[in-house]
């Protein structure tokens, strides 16, 4: 557990020292005044929590403060970490009831979604499960080749087509392969696609209508990979996915490298999409499943 949050805070340490940096000095032992406010919900704005959750974030410390009658600011620490705390959820990472569990990954090009996949398949691995892959990004050969490297690396089969074959051919392949070998879980990549292309975002609803075809009820999950360092950018990125294909959760790829970790607040908040896993670093084993509270003390120490 020692080393568990020990990576956190590590992985954490630039959203902290350049979001949170300031918190010491905000709620240090002095009088609470208008001005802790201000600074406070200055800080929460420049930490990439958005300004609707920043004022309501103050807004609660000041019923509190008065509820509970604070007078120091240091006093607000514990007050401060509960109400990040209250704002994260953490559901099961996958419902294993009816295998096999189909899960869609989705994104925007350059997020990180490759390597982010070979890091799902070692962590189910480790669990003990059978994982397949679909390469259903068949517009850029280089993508399905990387694919193929780490399924190689990682022991596992993949389904892929010709170059520029119909992707939803190849999601519906392998699902169709996943289910007669009895695995318990298909991970089907598709295209990066810029969220503000209309007719990419059509193309990843047919891939989704045909899972659908291909086993009633799949995909079981569709999970979003955000690039952390892009910020409240995240936000309309996810929003536009959720739009096409009903994400059920999100990825933090390069949280380590991201000094914009507070955007999960809005991601949870505003969509309703849970943070299942988080990449703290870059080699195989550097995804975690997402900790809320290793997240939120990570942020504020």
């Amino acid at each position: 557990m020692t080393e568990l949050l020990s990576r956190w805070r590590e992985g954490l340490t630039k959203t902290s020292q350049k979001a949170f940096g300031r918190l010491a000095a905000v709620l240090g032992a002095t009088e609470i005044h208008p001005g802790t406010w201000e600074e406070l919900e200055d800080l929460l704005i420049q930490a990439d929590l958005g300004v609707k959750i920043a004022q309501d974030v103050i807004r609660r410390l000041q019923h509190l403060a008065r509820e509970r009658g604070l007078r120091r600011s240091d006093e607000l620490r514990g007050a401060l970490r509960d109400e990040l705390l209250a704002r994260l959820t953490q559901p099961p990472i996958v419902e294993w009831s009816v295998p096999p569990v189909v899960l869609l990954i989705v994104g925007v090009n350059g997020s990180g979604k490759t390597t982010t996949i070979a890091k799902l398949v070692k962590y189910f691995r480790a669990q003990g499960r059978t994982v397949l892959l679909g390469a259903a990004d068949t517009f850029r050969a280089a993508a399905v080749e990387q694919l193929g490297v780490w399924a190689d690396r990682l022991g596992v089969d993949m389904i892929s087509g010709a170059p520029e074959s119909d992707p939803g051919a190849v999601a519906f392949n392998t699902v169709q392969a996943g289910v007669a070998r009895g695995m318990d879980l298909i991970i089907i990549d598709t295209a990066g696609r810029l969220h503000t292309r209309w007719n990419l975002m059509e193309e990843l609803k047919k891939v989704h209508r045909v899972v659908g075809k291909a086993l009633a009820g799949a995909p079981h999950a569709v999970w979003l990979i955000l690039d952390a360092t892009t910020g409240q950018n995240a936000l309309f990125q996810a929003r536009a996915f959720k739009e096409a294909t009903n994400v059920t959760g999100v990825v933090l790829a390069k949280l380590d490298a991201s000094a914009r970790g507070g955007m999960a607040f809005a991601i949870q908040e505003e969509l309703g999409l849970p943070i299942l896993f988080a990449g703290l670093g870059e080699g195989p084993d550097d995804l975690e499943v997402f900790d809320r509270e290793a997240f939120v003390d990570g942020i504020l120490r």
